[in-house]
């Protein structure tokens, strides 16, 4: 009944729904036949996890976006689905206009999360950054990156959205999308959750001195 609802929700406020799917086996088959540009996931599923199907899915699409839509606001559900791969995180007492919000943005590139839960992701990413460094990890590989890049990259890891990036910067939604698809190909990176977890880990989050 709750997919259902979603599937709905989405098609009359214009949405194609490509397919829906009962477990994460099927959401497998499904993703692979149609790819959708998002994907609106559970995360209790009857087969396996909705974390265990985003992983599924990054590694069948790198650049696949999911849209997490749970009951559990739980610290853990939040993180291991984003470590996954997940784009954003919306809790389902959201309202219908929030979610449908939510859709748009993460097609759009958005990190979206329901309010308080990124600012439990960003302090995970931080405290990532503050572990010791991988073996062999250096600087030297780093891709440059251009001034404007940089400054968008920092507004990205603070959670500002495009459009309020694009409002301080007076620049169009369509040049700060443009931006960050430049960084992310720069950075061989996937989303804007693995663009924030690369800004706080090379101290991008703080304003330059």
């Amino acid at each position: 009944m709750w997919r259902e609802s979603v599937a709905r929700d989405l098609a009359e406020a214009g949405y194609e729904v490509v397919a829906t799917a009962a477990d994460g086996a099927q959401a497998l088959r499904v993703f692979a036949a149609a790819r959708p540009d998002v994907v609106v996931l559970d995360l209790q599923l009857p087969d396996m996890s909705g974390v265990e199907v985003t992983s599924a899915l990054r590694v069948a699409d790198p650049a696949v976006r999911v849209l997490v839509l749970s009951a559990s606001g739980e610290q853990q559900d939040v993180l291991d689905a984003v470590k996954a791969g997940a784009a954003g995180y919306l809790l389902k007492s959201a309202a219908r206009q929030e979610f449908l919000d939510a859709v748009r943005r993460t097609a759009g590139g958005d990190a979206v999360f329901t309010p308080g839960l990124a600012a439990l992701v960003l302090g995970e990413f931080r405290r990532m950054a503050a572990a010791p460094p991988a073996a062999g990890a250096g600087a030297s590989d780093v891709p440059t990156l251009t001034e404007r890049e940089t400054e968008v990259l920092r507004m990205v890891a603070t959670g500002l959205s495009y459009k309020q990036i694009a409002g301080r910067l007076v620049l169009s939604h369509r040049t700060v999308q443009n931006h960050v698809q430049n960084t992310l190909g720069k950075l061989q990176l996937h989303n804007r959750v693995e663009l924030v977890r690369y800004a706080i880990e090379h101290g991008l989050t703080e304003e330059p001195g």
